[in-house]
Order: C-alpha cells, then sequence, then structure tokens
C-alpha cells in the first residue's frame, strides 16, 4: 500500500523538531519556546496526533488540586523507513519508526552485482521484512541508500562509487533505484549517512549543535552535521577527506585493514569472516592501529580549527575493540586544541567511538526519508 507524500505545515514541522531534539514536553512548555499561542499549540497537536505523528503521554500525577500535565512525544506509530547500506562483501537493512526506534536490523553476505539487480534483491527483502514485522499498511516514508563514494551530480543521482561495486560508478542510481522499488528513494554518501545517525541516535542531538563523524569503511569519509542540518557542499562532496589518503597508499580503512591481515598471511576475505580469522594476528592489528592514528591525526585537528565541533566519532564496521585502540592511540596524540579552548565556554573532550558501530550507515540511511519530513527549508 502506497501513501501519498506526508505535507506538514511549517509550524507543524517546529513543533516536531522541538520534540525531536528535546524530548517530550507538554503543551504549554511548547507553546512557550515556539513562541505561538496555547490555542494554537493545542491545534497544531490534534492534527499531528490524529495523523499519529505525536502521541500523548501518560500524565504526570499532581500533588496539589489542578489538571495533570501531559507531555507530547514523537510517536513511533507515525510510519516506518528503510535504510540500506553496502560494505565489502555485507548488506546490511534497516528499519527504523518514525519515533527513530530500531524495528530491524539485518545483514547478509552479498557478492558484487550491477545496481539493477541490488534494487531487486533489496526489494524483495524489504517485502520480507515488511511482513515479518506487521508493517504492511503503515506509511512508509521511503528508503534511503548509503553509498561509498561522494556525488558525481548536484541532483545526486550519479555517484563517484568505490571501484567494489562494478558498474555502479556514474550510473543513474536513484533513476534505477525507484524504478525497481516505486518508493522515493534517498541517495547519501556513506559518511553524511553516519553523521545523520549519530545526530539522532547516537546522543548528540541535546548534547551539541555541530558534530563531525569520520568514517573508516570502503575508503575514510567524513560527515559533518550543524543545527540538524546536514552539511553537503556544493555538490555532495563536503567531507570527502579520502584525497589526503591516495589510495596506491595504505590508509585508515577497513578495506586496508583487511590488505594488511592478509599481506601478513592472514585468511581474512571480509567482514563476514573478520572475527573468526584474525586470532593470532594481534601485533598485526596493533601497528595497524599506530599508523592509522597517526594519519588521521591531521584531519582531526583540521575539523577541530574548520568546524569548531562539540563532538568527534570514529565509525566503522570493523570490530568495536580495535576501534577503542585506535581511539586511545588519537587522544594520546598531539591533538591541537588552540589556545581559545581554555577560555571558552566549550571543554575539550575525547575522540570516541560511535555507539552504533557498523550499523550507522543503514540506520542514518534509513532516517533520511523522516528527517526530510520535517525538514525546514
Amino acid at each position: 500500500m502506497r501513501h501519498p507524500p506526508l505535507s506538514l505545515l511549517d509550524e507543524e514541522k517546529r513543533l516536531l523538531w522541538q520534540l525531536r531534539t528535546q524530548g517530550p514536553q507538554s503543551r504549554s512548555a511548547l507553546a512557550e519556546t515556539l513562541q505561538i499561542s496555547n490555542a494554537a499549540i493545542s491545534k497544531l497537536s490534534r492534527t499531528l496526533i490524529s495523523q499519529a505523528l505525536v502521541e500523548e503521554m501518560p500524565a504526570a500525577p499532581l500533588a496539589g488540586r489542578g489538571r495533570p500535565t501531559v507531555p507530547l512525544r514523537i510517536s513511533p506509530a507515525g510510519g516506518y523507513a528503510v535504510g540500506v547500506a553496502i560494505y565489502a562483501g555485507l548488506l546490511e537493512i534497516a528499519l527504523v519508526d518514525y519515533a527513530g526506534g530500531v524495528v530491524s536490523l539485518t545483514s547478509e553476505k552479498v557478492a558484487p552485482q550491477a545496481p539493477e539487480a541490488f534494487a531487486r534483491h533489496v526489494d524483495r527483502r524489504i517485502h520480507e521484512r515488511a511482513i515479518e514485522h506487521r508493517l504492511l499498511g503503515s506509511r512508509l516514508y521511503g528508503v534511503g541508500f548509503s553509498v561509498p563514494g561522494p556525488a558525481l551530480s548536484r541532483d545526486g543521482n550519479r555517484w563517484h562509487v568505490v571501484r567494489n561495486l562494478p558498474g555502479w560508478k556514474d550510473a543513474p542510481l536513484r533513476t534505477i533505484f525507484e524504478e525497481a522499488l516505486r518508493l522515493p528513494v534517498w541517495i547519501e554518501n556513506d559518511a553524511t549517512a553516519a553523521a545523520l545517525a549519530e545526530y539522532y541516535l547516537g546522543g548528540l542531538i541535546q548534547r551539541c549543535t555541530t558534530a563531525v563523524v569520520l568514517l573508516l569503511g570502503h575508503g575514510v569519509g567524513a560527515g559533518i552535521i550543524h543545527r540538524g542540518a546536514l552539511m553537503r557542499g556544493e555538490a555532495g562532496g563536503a567531507g570527502e577527506i579520502g584525497m589526503f589518503y591516495p589510495g596506491d597508499k595504505p590508509r585508515p580503512t577497513t578495506l586496508d585493514l583487511i590488505a594488511t591481515l592478509q599481506a601478513a598471511g592472514c585468511k581474512v576475505q571480509s567482514l563476514a569472516d573478520f572475527a573468526e580469522a584474525i586470532p593470532g594476528y594481534e601485533s598485526v592489528i596493533e601497528q595497524w592501529q599506530a599508523r592509522a592514528a597517526d594519519q588521521l591525526l591531521q584531519t582531526i585537528n583540521s575539523a577541530l580549527a574548520w568546524f569548531d565541533p562539540g563532538a568527534i566519532r570514529l565509525m566503522s564496521p570493523l570490530p568495536a575493540e580495535i576501534m577503542n585502540g585506535l581511539t586511545d592511540r588519537l587522544n594520546r596524540l598531539a591533538i591541537t586544541w588552540g589556545d581559545h579552548v581554555a577560555d571558552s565556554e566549550k571543554a575539550r573532550f575525547d575522540i570516541e567511538v560511535s555507539p552504533l558501530g557498523g550499523a550507522g550507515c543503514a540506520l542514518g540511511a534509513a532516517l533520511l526519508p523522516i528527517h526530510a519530513s520535517i525538514a525546514r527549508h
């Protein structure tokens, strides 16, 4: 069942954004924050409740007389969206509800295939997940795709996809995916999708206004988010820091670590068999961590100077213990904060590992349609 696109008034988007960023609030608190009348808030909330986008929480008990406060929150019943991410040998598909809750997150081994065949495979998987989680008939906002590479066209149809996916580079991916799925499609660079997931699901939405996520995946890229907006650049190439790490030299990436292990005699082939293959190669991994930390230091110092972020996180499909070792080394290196930081309201912070692990790209891709539904232009 295809639902018509959701059309929201600007004031409705403001209310939804306030609830997403600040959490549950009463109608009176919303009226004060948004500077609109209580009557207008009541009307807006009635409309959004009728659309299942907002719901009332249980009333808080009062010690004295008066009507109890009934907070509003984003409702998970408002619908769902799908996110798709592809790594070296792995496909991840995420379903998230309207409140950002993870309904489903699955991964499977896949062989490289043309985008047309890939789209048909994803279409089958989406239908299977919808049946499994009883979502047929629910509002489906669309499907987001996380792709490894920068955009080649301003409309986001063609992408400079890595060579590990033959036939994808410069192909009209949005056109191919929309024709196969018959659904609205969003495509975003994997690092930018990862930043959106960190903002919504990684605890940053109430912690800072600006954040940088460094993604160590097929390549190395950065996603930047500022006041809820994705920084894409003139043609979608913002954060394309991979240019600082030439492909014919060692790089701080997932594929590079796999290649480094293979060169040392490890039988690892992809992320799918990583955990089983690496025992006995701990020293190789430690040497890679030390080298990757040195390579990433200048990028992190540049991010601090250019964007003044409130958080910098590393995300990768690599195991958490490897990423924790990498950030430990980074935080011991000469990170440049600038003399002004000591005198400002902003405190220094540690470079962190994403709590989302390798799922951030698929989750961020799933959040793209929901984020777009309340984006204010």
